[in-house]
């Protein structure tokens, strides 16, 4: 699908994939119609009555037959406000539940993205295609599709009751039609390319609020306080901007509007008022009733523009968010071997692997793990270690080569199976604003709370969950903001250990910690790393040497595999790190 705006008033093919969703809720959808269609009847049945009342009131001067015309009239307007009441409740109810599974399945595609689909989308533009995007939707059906035709079908039959009553003074109150149809054209176009910038602004507008709020200890810690407000200033004066210019377009178009709905009644009243005096071909009857059928032509286009507007924001969201739908960045889950009870044997085959093409991060790397063992990988900044990690549990799919888990490809696995029998824990621990208990069990009822305090007894954190309020139920607010960082690594180390897995990963997991957290954590990463195939990342040494592995990364290849010891007795590149973070910690 194209990223630039076509300029064209109307697209069809996101109009027909938005109606679409509409098949499921066929029923109500024409109960609207229907009430639609017959709104449009009955409103047009008033100025009938009107012309009918006038005119036998006229001739026959009777006032029983003129309280008949007026109970009449009443009957046409409560059975309108009747229709009116189901047109609404039925388009806002098919509207809502609509953008109810359009938000549902969007969401779905966006969980099953490649971590690489993240690297390159802002948080604020996805939350925004999500939430206000498809609310826009909403609008699509019940301002927009429905009142459309509910206007149009009013148009209609009171241009059929003109014809009928007099069509001369039917072509006299038309005349002016063509040039407000053409200038409500002129319009929709123009108002196309202003929304899109709109929407376009709106995103940027979250994106940025998003990530700043988000990094507000890093705005504050850096006297950014100025910049970001200069910088929030500038994208909210091009969100200004763009608003202003969907005004300007409507500022223009309403007055025009206005003044040729008010030229075609005048034209009506100077017409009619010369046929009135000079032949009495036209009578006063026909001539107020085409006032008011008039005013109930022209109201009705106006309120068009503004409702295909409606119809052209909702199509302009429907875009960016099929574009969301659309995209092609999920990780293949063709695989049908179910990963239960895996030994947790891992072999990497000659692995390479980038995220920008061309620029390898993997350059060949070949290693195993046997059940039971654990693999701890150090090396600089940047030379692949956490890129392995993510391998592992398939966030990123390889360039060439193969990883197989108990001689078995990967690939070749149920992906939610084998994500089961993986767990991580990550320097940068995520936590949800939720309870401690919820945070550990991720929303799995097969884990009871005795289970958690069982688990959380032999990993030796119990206490420490037990001494917050409300203990296992203590909501740890967004991303675990009433916690330590020692405190969101003891969890995370409990969140791993009650999944059971057979492949446990810990990433940089007892850096930036207090001494007593890190002997917690050090406690812990011994209980749920026994029996089990682990793969630890570190920084810190003095934390590995039990490793039955270590391997030495550096600019995306293994320069060095061993004991710690064995290591140690090479003049190589670990000896070489191990002695100058000694010497470092020494001082």
């Amino acid at each position: 699908m194209s990223k630039n705006t076509t300029g064209n008033a109307f697209d069809i093919k996101i109009f027909a994939r938005l109606m679409s969703f509409a098949k499921k809720y066929r029923t109500r959808f024409w109960i609207a119609t229907i009430s639609t269609i017959l709104l449009a009847i009955f409103s047009a049945a008033s100025p009938v009555i009107l012309y009918k009342a006038i005119e036998d009131f006229t001739l026959h001067k009777s006032e029983i037959r003129l309280l008949y015309f007026t109970m009449a009239m009443l009957a046409v307007l409560l059975v309108q406000v009747l229709f009116q009441f189901t047109f609404i409740y039925y388009a806002n109810w098919v509207g809502q539940h609509i953008i109810k599974d359009i938000r549902t399945k969007t969401f779905q595609r966006i969980i099953g993205f490649k971590m690489s689909y993240f690297d390159n989308t802002s948080v604020g533009k996805l939350v925004t295609r999500v939430v206000s995007d498809i609310e826009t939707i909403a609008s699509f059906f019940s301002q927009g599709v429905f009142m459309i035709v509910s206007d149009v079908l009013k148009m209609l039959v009171v241009v059929v009751v003109m014809v009928v009553i007099n069509w001369k003074l039917a072509l006299i109150a038309l005349a002016v039609l063509p040039i407000l149809i053409y200038a409500t054209k002129l319009f929709q176009i123009a108002i196309k390319k202003t929304f899109q910038d709109v929407r376009n602004q709106v995103a940027n507008l979250n994106g940025f609020v998003q990530e700043r709020v988000t990094g507000m200890k890093i705005v504050q810690l850096f006297n950014r306080e100025r910049i970001e407000y200069e910088n929030f200033k500038k994208i909210n004066d091009k969100h200004k901007a763009a608003h202003i210019k969907t005004v300007w377009y409507y500022s223009i178009f309403f007055p025009i509007a206005e003044i040729l709905s008010s030229i075609a009644i005048g034209l009506i009243v100077w017409y009619g008022g010369l046929q009135v005096v000079d032949n009495d071909a036209i009578n006063v009857a026909a001539i107020i009733s085409f006032i008011q059928m008039a005013q109930m032509l022209f109201r009705p286009l106006r309120q068009i523009a503004d409702k295909f507007n409606q119809l052209q924001m909702g199509i302009v969201s429907g875009e960016r968010v099929f574009k969301v739908m659309d995209t092609e960045s999920s990780i293949d889950t063709s695989g049908t071997i179910v990963a239960d009870n895996l030994k947790g044997n891992i072999e990497f085959k000659d692995v390479r692997f980038s995220y920008i093409e061309g620029e390898e991060v993997l350059k060949g790397i070949s290693f195993q793990a046997e059940k039971g063992e654990t693999i701890a990988i150090v090396g600089a900044t940047g030379a692949g270690k956490s890129t392995i990690i993510n391998l592992i549990s398939r966030f990123y799919e390889i360039d060439r080569g193969q990883i197989m888990v108990d001689g078995t490809p990967v690939e070749k696995y149920d992906l939610n199976s084998l994500r089961k029998q993986v767990a991580v824990v990550l320097q940068d621990v995520f936590l949800f604003s939720d309870t401690i208990l919820n945070n550990i069990t991720l929303g799995d009822t097969s884990i009871s709370l005795e289970k958690v305090k069982e688990a959380a007894k032999q990993i030796g954190i119990h206490n420490f969950i037990e001494s917050l309020p409300n203990g296992y139920h203590y909501n740890v607010k967004e991303r675990g903001a009433m916690l330590s960082s020692g405190q969101r690594q003891l969890i995370a180390f409990l969140r791993a250990y009650v999944s059971e897995p057979s492949i446990l990963i810990l990433d940089e997991a007892t850096s930036s910690v207090d001494t007593e957290s890190e002997q917690m954590i050090q406690y812990a990463t011994d209980k749920i790393t026994k029996n089990r195939t682990s793969i630890v990342i570190a920084h810190r040494l003095a934390t590995i040497k039990k490793a039955d592995t270590i391997l030495v990364m550096d600019k995306g290849l293994i320069v060095e595999q061993g004991s710690h010891q064995k290591l140690l007795e090479n003049d190589g590149y670990y000896r070489n790190l191990y002695e100058k973070q000694f010497s470092a910690e020494a001082i």
